[in-house]
């Protein structure tokens, strides 16, 4: 088992002031049929997943894109609704191109090329690497997790419990673009494999350098505590070695990656991951919401984005009670209340609030996001 990826799938860690030790999770697999609480599986219900394809329970679906109504195959994994990439491309309008000799698929469209690999959690969504849960193979034909596939397109996703249907809807977007910055070294007994964003075409242009000197000086920040933690490991690692020659010990390792989640009404929002791998099972990972007004380039706070409602703290407590209560999620300590400046991202339906790892459920349940619907403030 490769330690860097035990699951196929990212490992992602939280950011709390409260908290000296690095948290890790694993990048959540969106729930579907709930999709107000999300959290990922562990390692070896993943790898499991990977061979249900030849044995899918497939149903027509309702759908709406872009206000047509039709209907397409679909099927449901572990709460995650899967579809068929064919017939979701071609309801789109997008074209598809299919490597044989590398296993991959390759859908573009909507000002975007989307990549990706069936034998493992892997995207390219233009330059940049996301993890998520893996394609099946059914019958011949290439299963997709529909909500991932249709946000990282540029669409949003939503569905009518009392009609059964989905709707996608292409999201109108701000006027600009998201470029990868990468940085990888490969050494004997460490690596990094860094990725962090630059925005571009903003047409304020003052704005536009604000943020892409923060994002600059957050990502270099961590990017140094990191390097400076896999030098360290190395160092140890070297004098177990020298006891003990014949012992295996794999490359110390730093990662970092980003997810842009929400690009609407003048606000550009997204997360970081740093990876950390010194030895043991697996890594530990650490993760970073960021939100920014892209008229002054000033970060937004929680508050900021729960439209400055008073008791935005006790709304957001009673929305996330509910949905661990609806959804039965097992938590090692009570939840009680989040902190008023708790860290967080947007989507396109809402506030994402998610718990650390650890913090409290099992390593078992990943990371549980929690989406409070801009609705639901008032």
């Amino acid at each position: 088992m490769n330690p860097k990826f035990p699951a196929k799938r990212m490992l992602t860690w939280g950011r709390s002031k409260r908290y000296a030790m690095i948290l890790i999770s694993t990048c959540g697999m969106l729930l579907w049929t709930n999709f107000a609480v999300t959290g990922s599986t562990g390692g070896q219900a993943l790898a499991a997943e990977s061979n249900l394809g030849s044995s899918l329970r497939v149903v027509s679906q309702p759908i709406v894109i872009d206000g047509h109504s039709s209907e397409i195959q679909s099927a449901n994994v572990s709460g995650s609704t899967y579809i068929g990439l064919r017939m979701l491309i071609e309801k789109l309008g997008f074209t598809l191109v299919w490597n044989e000799e590398e296993r991959t698929a390759t859908i573009s469209g909507h000002n975007r090329t989307l990549k990706m690999s069936i034998d493992s959690g892997q995207y390219i969504v233009n330059d940049n690497r996301i993890y998520g849960s893996s394609t099946m193979l059914h019958e011949g034909s290439l299963f997709v997790p529909l909500r991932l596939i249709a946000e990282q397109m540029g669409y949003g996703v939503s569905y009518d419990a009392a009609t059964q249907k989905i709707t996608i809807d292409a999201i109108k977007e701000n006027n600009l673009t998201i470029q990868t910055v990468k940085v990888a070294k490969e050494g004997s007994n460490q690596s990094s494999d860094i990725q962090y964003p630059q925005i571009a075409g903003l047409a304020d242009k003052a704005v536009q350098q604000k943020i892409n000197d923060f994002l600059v000086s957050e990502n270099q920040a961590r990017i140094s505590a990191g390097l400076s933690a896999v030098k360290k490991a190395d160092e140890e690692n070297a004098k177990i070695k020298a006891d003990n020659p014949t012992i295996i010990i794999p490359p110390s390792t730093l990662e970092s990656s980003y997810e842009v989640t929400y690009n609407e009404q003048n606000k550009l929002s997204l997360y970081s991951d740093y990876y950390l791998y010194t030895g043991g099972a697996h890594g530990t990972t650490s993760r970073r919401g960021y939100t920014f007004d892209l008229l002054t380039g000033e970060q937004v706070t929680l508050k900021e984005a729960a439209r400055n409602q008073a008791n935005y703290v006790s709304q957001i407590n009673t929305i996330i009670k509910k949905q661990i209560s609806d959804t039965g999620l097992f938590l090692l300590a009570p939840f009680e209340t989040i902190e008023a400046d708790r860290d967080y991202f947007l989507k396109h339906e809402g506030i994402v609030v998610y718990f650390n790892q650890y913090e409290y459920t099992a390593y078992a349940e990943g990371m549980p996001e929690f989406i409070i619907p801009f609705s639901s403030l008032k």
